[in-house]
């Protein structure tokens, strides 16, 4: 493809003039322009400062607050009964505490890295649960309260795992012929 130079720009045509307007016919009244009266008395004018859409317009001011707890619940007295007993509270509504946060993920991690490794130095399908200890591993390193050298140690004895099945699989493959 040959690169070509960009077109020029076509000079801009000429705006034509207006035609002049023809003499109104006679018997037609001229064209009166558009006159601005002022509002009626009837009419209330807006204040100054009339309020824009979204603007505060007054009313209530006060801002929302919390609950405010009970301690007792008591129902008015009778008439004629002022001397009676009080009544005693028998439940109280209570918040429950949040749960604390889990931990323990590092070292389940680390059981698996080396039930791995054991799992690996006998039979080759032990990679299973080195594969269940290194992605438990990253999960702990990413949690805050997670020891971060058990999941370092869980990641490393899982991959060491691998290694491992790894080759006995390997080993199984080449006595079956499996490469030929």
């Amino acid at each position: 493809m040959v690169p070509t130079a960009p077109a020029e720009a076509a000079p801009a045509a000429p705006i034509p003039a207006r035609p002049p307007v023809p003499p109104l016919p006679p018997g037609i009244p001229p064209a009166v322009s558009a006159v601005v009266e002022p509002p009626s008395p009837d009419v209330a004018l807006a204040d100054e400062a009339s309020p824009l859409p979204g603007a505060h317009r007054g009313g209530f001011h006060r801002l929302p607050t919390a609950p405010v707890g009970i301690t007792e619940q008591i129902a008015p007295r009778e008439p004629g009964t002022e001397s009676g007993p009080t009544p005693t509270v028998t439940a109280q509504w209570l918040m429950t505490s949040p749960a604390p946060p889990r931990r323990g993920l590092a070292a389940w991690a680390l059981v698996f890295a080396l039930l791995g490794l054991v799992v690996s130095l006998f039979v080759g399908f032990g990679f299973p649960l080195g594969l269940v200890a290194i992605v438990a591993g990253f999960l702990a390193l990413r949690r805050a309260l997670e020891s971060t050298a058990l999941a370092w140690w869980a990641i490393g004895l899982g991959a060491l795992s691998l290694v491992y099945s790894g080759g006995w699989l390997y080993f199984a493959a080449t006595q079956t012929n499996l490469f030929d």
